[in-house]
């Protein structure tokens, strides 16, 4: 047994005490209530946990929601997970659209608190530093200001720059290469140069390197001793954070000594609008610096690690379906073909690459950056006949559509066509969730994908080196040899 398995049951056996002796204590109301089939508990959790574990290490994550789905109901089913407790999985567009439309009225976003403990910059101001609405509230308003239309239309030019330079520089001395990382590598700097204008090397690798091990840490066991995942992004959370307030402390003093004018040219960057930000009737900044600095942090969390899995796992497609890739190729030649010879990307460069977008449609349901999100039932509700108590979590998840023959034939065939014209039907294609809390990130994501592909079909040809290269979950897809794939440079 291996220190993951290990260290699961060790959290297992606490969790299962500490459980235990809460019940005892305050006894057990409400059990007449008709709850959602499956199984819940206290040892049923590391039964329930180990499988949805092996489940994604297989690479058929699906098949623990399909399996229950198939046992119990296809509505719902409830189950109990480690970190999380009782669990109702919400199934079918019907639940996916339950979920959606029930934000803040039966349910609420939830974040484990070993994100904060991780990730976040404490705030002595704040009463709780795990439940701070304003700051939420302020960081999901920056994150639309950083992903309207208005601002991307300005970041194109950028991304297909740097595009063109990181191929040049990582890809193009190789006739093999390892797309999963490199992609990652790319999209980082995007980011960062987008949010913050970061473009030193040096800089930019230990920020990746810190950044890295937090993520590694976020979907681990949250055990914090020596040499575990957890630790690790501990002290990298630390780290990250000791170099991000320099930045946004030097930043402000550059905003504040220059002119009007000048302070419009370098608003260009998402911490300069959040430094420049002013409240309409105080006049005092919207924000403080440890609460861009957690923005900054949650936009790259949310964001990097499920685009950069999203723009790689397209590119594996790509490599394996000659076909796919040389209608894509078509597409982006004839945009290529209708540019000057070294006239980048823009707005509506993008628009023109439909097919483009189909087939990177069809790479997100067969192969999902994520599984879905969790909400926190904030009071007793129903659905379908059954009873979800409050303070259970509840899981809307692709896996339950997204390989449904019913909504999609030939569930495992890569098919672009699926969504020609109005697409599949609503609720069953969910990559980027929906409702009020759909993904604020899902055209910026469009849009790099978009980038990502055209610098690569028009500059190289693709071949999987390894054609049965298995993928594995935790949560996100994981390459077992990094995509692997052969490159031959188009004449």
């Amino acid at each position: 047994m291996d220190l993951f398995y290990t260290c699961l049951l060790y959290v297992a056996i606490l969790y299962v005490t500490i459980f235990l002796i809460r019940k005892h204590k305050s006894g057990s109301p409400g059990t007449n209530r008709n709850l959602p089939p499956g199984k819940t508990g206290y040892w049923p959790i590391i039964r329930e946990t180990l499988d949805f574990v092996t489940a994604g290490r297989r690479g058929t994550p699906e098949k623990f929601v399909t399996d229950r789905t198939s046992r119990y109901s296809s509505d719902i089913f409830r189950t109990s997970l480690l970190g999380l407790g009782d669990v109702a999985v919400f199934c079918g567009p019907s639940g996916n659209k339950f979920i959606f439309s029930s934000e803040n009225k039966d349910v609420t976003m939830w974040y484990p608190r070993s994100f904060k403990k991780v990730a976040e910059f404490p705030d002595p101001e704040a009463a709780d530093n795990y439940s701070n609405d304003d700051g939420l509230r302020k960081t999901r308003g920056f994150t639309l200001e950083f992903t309207k239309p208005e601002a991307l239309q300005r970041y194109i030019p950028i991304m297909d720059s740097m595009a063109k330079q990181h191929l040049e520089a990582d890809w193009a001395p190789y006739q093999e290469v390892r797309a999963f990382p490199l992609i990652k590598k790319y999209t980082f700097a995007v980011s960062c140069h987008l949010l913050m204008s970061i473009q030193d090397p040096t800089q930019l690798a230990r920020f990746k390197h810190n950044f890295a091990l937090v993520t590694d840490g976020l979907i681990s066991v949250p055990i914090n001793f020596p040499g575990t995942a957890y630790n690790k992004a501990m002290r990298a959370g630390k780290s990250m954070r000791k170099d991000l307030l320099p930045i946004i402390k030097r930043r402000k003093k550059e905003l504040v000594e220059l002119k009007d004018e000048e302070d419009k040219m370098a608003a260009k960057d998402l911490l300069s609008r959040m430094l420049l930000a002013k409240d309409g009737q105080s006049g005092r900044p919207v924000m403080k610096e440890i609460e861009i600095g957690n923005t900054i942090i949650s936009i790259l969390t949310a964001g990097h690690n499920t685009t950069s899995t999203m723009t790689a796992c397209v590119v594996n497609y790509l490599a394996m379906y000659p076909d796919v890739y040389e209608q894509v190729l078509k597409e982006q030649m004839e945009i290529v073909s209708s540019k000057g010879p070294d006239e980048l990307l823009n707005w509506e460069d993008v628009q023109k690459m439909r097919y483009s977008w189909m087939v990177a449609c069809e790479v997100m349901r067969l192969c999902p950056a994520g599984p879905g999100s969790y909400r926190d039932a904030i009071k007793d509700f129903t659905y379908s006949g059954f009873t979800i108590p409050k303070g259970w979590k509840t899981h809307w998840t692709m896996y339950s559509t997204h390989k449904d023959p019913r909504y999609f034939p030939d569930p495992d065939k890569l098919d672009p066509s699926r969504f020609e014209g109005s697409g599949p039907a609503p609720f069953t294609f969910v990559p980027f969730g929906g409702g009020p809390r759909i993904c604020p990130g899902k055209e910026y994501a469009r849009v790099l994908i978009l980038v990502s592909m055209h610098n690569l079909v028009t500059k190289f040809r693709l071949k999987k080196a390894i054609p049965d290269e298995k993928i594995s979950y935790g949560p996100f897809p994981i390459p077992a040899n990094g995509f692997h794939i052969c490159i031959e440079p188009r004449t």
